[in-house]
């Protein structure tokens, strides 16, 4: 078989693996729990200030996809994956302009490059554990370049904890 039409094989078989990945995220729909978002905020905010530390998931230190799977594990009892582009991958894609408190916000160069995650808290703003520690701050912040967010699970309860 010459080259050309091996190359052209394999990225066709490329094609068709990721689009049928995207299929089955964009098909997976969040979960129920009996969890509420204030549980969730409430635990996410009980741990402003600790320190930012690669690869760490808690209860002392985070990194950022680090922090988000241990708040919903510990709010929620919700099982996250454990990088910022598993997460991405794993989640019911939301829009902007649609995102809900405790839905998670993602940043990077593009969809397939996602490089940092929080958790939105509503009024445009999040909490991540980023180079200053776990903080609040605004999702659509300059030295953030937002790719896209997602709706983890569908809450027991509508209410307006704010921050």
């Amino acid at each position: 078989m010459k080259l050309h039409t091996k190359i052209l094989l394999t990225l066709v078989a490329l094609f068709t693996l990721s689009f049928a990945g995207f299929q089955d995220a964009q098909a997976s729909k969040a979960p129920d729990t009996d969890a509420s978002y204030s549980a969730v905020y409430k635990v996410a905010k009980q741990n402003l200030g600790k320190p930012y530390v690669y690869g760490a998931t808690g209860p002392s230190a985070f990194d950022c996809s680090g922090f988000t799977s241990y708040v919903y594990k510990k709010a929620a009892s919700v099982t996250l994956p454990r990088t910022a582009q598993a997460q991405y991958n794993a989640g019911q894609k939301v829009s902007y302009k649609n995102l809900q408190k405790g839905d998670l916000v993602f940043f990077g160069w593009s969809a397939a490059s996602i490089s940092h995650v929080g958790l939105y808290i509503g009024n445009g703003k999040m909490i991540d554990a980023q180079n200053r520690g776990v903080i609040t701050e605004t999702v659509k912040a300059p030295w953030w370049n937002y790719v896209g967010s997602a709706h983890v699970v569908n809450f027991n309860e509508d209410d307006d904890t704010d921050d």
